[in-house]
């Protein structure tokens, strides 16, 4: 898990991009734009972003996701921005606990249980596209997703993606 460095050129495991203190169990936010501000607030705790960048990286993933909703199907929003100044991919996933999940007016017309925020270098286009599909492509698995929700702690759910990208 290198929190400093850059995008392997290989396909990337998720796994590497974050620690399982990244994966918030219970996350319970009132709607998609406080899961938002909680992930952005939680990667600022855990230094993975720094705290002076943490009002324009909030304001940037908001601007993305009311220019166009970030829900995709199954279950999974994934919130994004690219943001000037940031110099590596930061990733912060909450599991919601209920299965009520959050409207992020997602593509199937489901509830959000799965909410991935990536903050990504303005500067690496390409990053930005191959994680996108990534996430897509773990999550997108039954089982992983399941095993997620099934999780009753961070490392569970970290080693849950883990088995989902063999």
């Amino acid at each position: 898990m290198n929190q400093g460095a850059r995008y392997p050129a290989a396909p990337m495991r998720l796994t590497e991009l974050f620690a399982p203190e990244d994966l918030i169990l219970n996350f319970d936010p009132i709607d998609k734009w406080d899961s938002i501000g909680r992930l952005v607030g939680h990667l600022v705790a855990n230094k993975r972003v720094p705290e002076e960048a943490e009002d324009s990286i909030r304001d940037a993933v908001l601007a993305r996701e009311k220019s166009m909703s970030t829900g995709m199907e199954n279950g999974i929003a994934i919130p994004h921005a690219a943001v000037e100044g940031q110099e590596n991919l930061a990733v912060a996933i909450g599991i919601v606990g209920s299965e009520e999940g959050l409207n992020f007016e997602s593509i199937d017309g489901r509830p959000a249980r799965l909410v991935v925020l990536l903050v990504i270098p303005k500067t690496q286009k390409l990053l930005h596209i191959r994680t996108l599909a990534d996430v897509a492509r773990v999550l997108g698995k039954d089982e992983v997703r399941e095993q997620l929700f099934a999780s009753e702690s961070a490392d569970a759910a970290w080693y849950a993606l883990r088995s989902g990208e063999a």
